[in-house]
């Protein structure tokens, strides 16, 4: 195999970006993989399964967090942002602000520091419902291995009990964010995907009307890392859902709000149709949709889940989503091809929001511009920087992994002298 000498940086640490990163490195290059997180994995982690064979993330991303391992051509830099990117292709001069993990490399998880620390905090990787110490880890098998800290809620050095408590020496209060100047030859940007703001949907009710969740929020509820353990409980009560609606395009294809396919939210709900079944084979699924797309050989996915008697399609849009005092929901829809209005009673109703950009907020440190619908424009890029995964549209991840590889080719030839 050809080696390669040179630096790059790849900006975010999903499945994108750890793909681009360890295939880069195993060509001689050195990477810097940056991730604004304190853990890799981005979006994939927070999966119960994915496509196309329906396995769980700690299969695919524990593979390739060995293969980093094994390779010592990647510098992880996790909980640190891109400030200022200078400089041309083969020249590249970054600026990075790295945030304190005040946990240090002596952590072996042993969990003593959980247990004394009296702080409590919302865990956004299960989308707040459930909570985690101030001193936590972020998830089952995270990468780096190690625990953080949340400096927002943790009572530092007048409280200390994680320290006492610690026999590793591993926690610091004291550390602090740092600037690091590196130099690489080119950039790879992964900047992944953030689901839509369900709440700006007024009709679907989202944080008004309880039982109401994202399809995000479905994923964690049926991981076994999750907030229930895997069982697929509705929020309000813990009960155990029976009947479930799933409302597609959820802010998807419509012009007040993402104005595009997001590609993967018919094929989630369907595999989440799967989760219920696998749990309750008597539970009723109803799926409103505008219309099912599963491009490809996901095809075959879609008949098989539709030939099951308890999966219910119906085609039109829904117009409102009320609360019954049970703490049921009532879902009012068009039937199209009924020709008729529907109003009907479900335990919990799943939104299918949609893949919206992480760079929609994100001040870019480099020269280029963004779509109107704030993915960033690969025609804009200085030469040398280019793009990978859901940073240039929606993507699963098996086309992610397509566009990582294709990205460090490009990233190669750009330090060999071939490249643009």
């Amino acid at each position: 195999m050809i080696e390669f000498q040179g630096k790059v940086l790849v900006i975010g640490g999903g499945i994108s970006g750890v793909t681009a990163a360890i295939e880069a490195a195993e060509t001689g290059v050195g990477v810097y993989l940056v991730e604004k997180n304190p853990y890799l994995g981005g979006r994939v982690a927070q999966l119960t399964k994915y496509f196309p064979k329906l396995c769980p993330p700690t299969c695919g991303l524990e593979l390739n967090f060995r293969r980093m391992r094994e390779n010592k051509g990647v510098e992880i830099l996790t909980q640190t942002e891109v400030l200022k990117v200078e400089g041309s292709k083969g020249n590249f001069k970054v600026t990075l602000k790295k945030m304190p993990r005040f946990v240090n490399d002596n952590c072996t998880l042993c969990g003593e520091c959980f247990n004394v620390c009296p702080v409590e905090r919302e865990n956004e990787f299960n989308f707040n419902m459930n909570k985690s110490k101030a001193i936590y880890s972020p998830f089952e098998f995270a990468n780096p291995p190690y625990a953080v800290i949340d400096p927002n809620v943790c009572l530092g050095e007048k409280c200390s009990k994680c320290i006492d408590a610690c026999k590793y020496n591993a926690i610091d209060l004291k550390m602090k964010e740092k600037i690091i100047d590196i130099t690489v030859d080119s950039i790879i940007v992964t900047t992944g995907w953030q689901p839509y703001d369900a709440t700006k949907i007024d009709n679907l009710k989202f944080g008004v009307v309880p039982n109401v969740i994202t399809n995000m929020m479905m994923e964690r509820l049926a991981s076994p890392s999750g907030p229930t353990g895997g069982k697929i409980l509705r929020p309000s009560d813990g009960k155990p859902v029976k009947n479930v609606a799933f409302v597609q395009c959820a802010g998807s294809r419509d012009e007040n709000h993402l104005p595009y396919c997001s590609y993967i939210c018919c094929m989630a709900s369907l595999k989440q149709c799967t989760y219920l079944l696998d749990q309750d084979p008597e539970v009723k699924a109803t799926v409103y949709y505008i219309d099912i797309r599963t491009p490809g050989r996901y095809e075959q996915f879609y008949w098989s889940v539709k030939e099951n008697p308890n999966i219910f399609f119906i085609k039109g849009k829904v117009a409102n989503i009320e609360a019954d005092p049970s703490g049921d929901v009532w879902v009012e829809a068009e039937d199209i091809l009924a020709g008729s209005k529907s109003k009907e009673r479900f335990d919990m109703v799943v939104l299918a929001t949609g893949m919206q950009p992480t760079s929609v907020d994100w001040n870019l440190p480099f020269n280029a511009k963004k779509t109107p619908e704030g993915f960033i424009d690969p025609d804009s890029l200085p030469d040398g920087i280019y793009l990978a995964g859901s940073a240039v549209m929606p993507f699963d991840v098996i086309r992610s992994l397509h566009s990582a590889t294709g990205s460090v080719l490009k990233a190669l030839q750009s330090i060999s002298g071939r490249g643009n």
